[in-house]
């Protein structure tokens, strides 16, 4: 079975499905209240333990009700959490997230525990941890100097490395950081963010990919929504068509492309059929609401990528 090594964050989700999002000083009433365990790390993670991996999960439950029901969850879903820890006397991560009916969301994070998973805590680990077969892939939903140490100790020991450079925070352009990474993978919006850099066209989404490449990162992995995703690697540039399906909710669709990419490059699949793959997982979470409860297993990415039109 494949390994994967995740850093990042254990949240819980407050999701508000409204007819659209509001607007600054506007109330909206109406809407669907839906709750649960969420975080990017936390999904990623459950994403790619669904997706047929082995996961051991490095993050900080808070010490309160939301950090334990999050742990609880992460490890009914057969996760590794010997090496995560608790926060003592912190609160656990939680996001509050607008839905509007076209699937849209709009999401503010309060880090708590999230945010005391420090460098510390990646020097403290075992080597065995940092598996050289496994990928190890983390975000940005904790402190960038956890992130730059973990990529490190896990490029050191020869592990493939995926960032998620989500929330977007253009500190990590800044030193090396990026020279740790093998994969890159935002979105849209983020290469935009990165790079400063219109992100709309394949013309300019290229642009913005190869920036971030000549700042580091090996190849490069733009997602695109319903468009797929666009490559950008020492063998050129090559866009991955995505795969249509009908829109419910964009919540954790990025962390489930993410945790499948992962788990299909563990598994030494190509990167053009491992993007592919990754794509169909992103496709298959926005056909549910909600973030971990949309995550597909593997035979469910298999029926979307059999569905799509294919590798573009």
């Amino acid at each position: 079975m494949s390994k994967i090594v995740v850093l990042g964050s254990s949240g819980f989700d407050l999701a508000i499905r409204l007819p659209r999002l509001p607007r600054p000083g506007e109330t909206l009433l109406g809407g669907e209240l839906h709750t649960g365990p969420g975080g990017k790390g936390a999904n990623a993670a459950i994403a790619a333990r669904r997706a047929g991996a082995e996961v051991v999960f490095l993050t900080a439950f808070g010490d309160d009700d939301f950090g334990r029901h999050a742990a609880e969850n992460s490890r009914a879903e057969g996760i590794d959490l010997r090496f995560a820890k608790i926060a003592p006397g912190v609160a656990n991560q939680v996001a509050l997230i607008f839905v509007d009916a076209s699937g849209r969301n709009l999401i503010g994070v309060a880090p708590g525990a999230s945010a005391q998973l420090t460098p510390v805590d990646i020097d403290r680990l075992p080597v065995e941890v940092f598996d050289p077969s496994a990928v190890f892939l983390t975000c940005l939903e904790v402190p960038i100097a956890t992130v730059a140490r973990g990529l490190r100790r896990a490029r050191a020991a020869g592990l493939t490395t995926v960032l998620n450079p989500a929330p977007a925070d253009r500190s990590i352009l800044e030193g090396d950081l990026l020279a740790d990474v093998d994969i890159l993978t935002p979105n849209q919006e983020e290469a935009r963010a990165l790079t400063g850099l219109a992100a709309d066209t394949p013309d300019e989404v290229a642009r913005a990919a190869a920036t971030l490449q000549a700042r580091g990162a090996r190849v490069v992995i733009v997602t695109l929504g319903e468009a797929g995703c666009l490559v950008v690697s020492g063998q050129g540039t090559r866009h991955v068509a995505g795969c249509p399906v009908e829109v419910v909710d964009t919540v954790g669709a990025g962390d489930a492309f993410n945790g499948a990419l992962a788990t299909a490059l563990a598994e030494g699949r190509p990167l053009a059929e491992a993007a592919h793959w990754a794509c169909a997982a992103g496709a298959f979470a926005v056909t549910r609401p909600g973030a971990q409860g949309a995550l597909p297993r593997r035979e469910e990415i298999d029926r979307i990528a059999r569905m799509g039109p294919g590798r573009g």
